[in-house]
């Protein structure tokens, strides 16, 4: 072995993330190309051939991030026809591919202790700072309040876009701002409600508008109405009721 080869062997090996989009990516991946030894990452880093890498692989819901080494055996240097920038990495047979063998498979069958419930939930509010206070608000306390419940967030400014969302996508529950642009909140709802078919979707109204705004929302179909302004401990408090926490 060369000096150049042992003194990469005794550096620190380069940490990339790699977050998937859900568990059936990280399970399909694992399938077709980590179980066989190695897999492609998308990366603007220079890792020249003979690198040692730690992938951290994570994905909403998973309750401890899952890390294997490897060496970078090939590259890509720039975005290309063949695709992005990016780095091959083998998986050297051994203890740490049987373990993640083992670990893929508690993900497959969605095992309580390796991957937690998702909530997915629709946030539709033009005010971003109280959208925020919503998101990381629930993202923050759910461990504490939730048992271990993951929540996913989507977003939209504006009633036409929230149901452009809604048609094209599946939650848990929709919190919506009943005063919004282009189409306003009941608006939104009684689509839910109507066109979509979502009546069992729970929809929580906002809105600062007192009485009125209360009884446009809960006439449109919404299920609960918060007062603005809100205070977190309410959102959470709510969220849990759902939940059946």
């Amino acid at each position: 072995m060369s000096d150049d080869e042992k003194r990469r062997d005794n550096r620190e090996p380069v940490t990339l993330f790699v977050e998937y989009e859900g568990a059936d990516d990280l399970v399909g991946d694992f399938t077709e190309n980590l179980s066989s030894g190695g897999t492609f990452v998308a990366t603007n880093r220079e890792l020249p051939i003979g690198t040692r890498v730690q992938l951290v692989l994570s994905f909403p819901g998973l309750l401890e991030p899952i890390a294997i080494e490897g060496v970078v055996r090939w590259k890509r240097a720039a975005p290309s026809a063949e695709g992005d920038a990016g780095a091959g990495i083998e998986f050297e047979p051994g203890p740490a591919r049987d373990a993640l063998a083992v670990v893929i498979e508690k993900v497959r069958v969605r095992d309580p202790k390796t991957v937690s419930r998702l909530f997915r939930v629709l946030v539709v509010e033009d005010n971003k700072h109280v959208a925020q206070l919503i998101t990381e608000g629930l993202r923050g306390s759910a461990r504490r309040d939730f048992g271990g419940v993951s929540f996913v967030f989507r977003s939209a400014e504006d009633g036409r876009a929230a149901v452009e969302i809604l048609r094209r996508e599946k939650f848990d529950a929709l919190i919506i701002d009943v005063y919004l642009p282009i189409l306003d909140g009941p608006r939104v709802i009684q689509q839910a409600r109507g066109e979509l078919g979502l009546s069992e979707l729970p929809i929580i109204a906002v809105s600062a508008g007192g009485e009125s705004a209360r009884r446009s929302a809960l006439d449109a179909g919404a299920n609960i109405f918060l007062d603005k302004p809100m205070r977190l401990r309410q959102v959470i408090d709510t969220m849990q009721r759902l939940l059946g926490s």
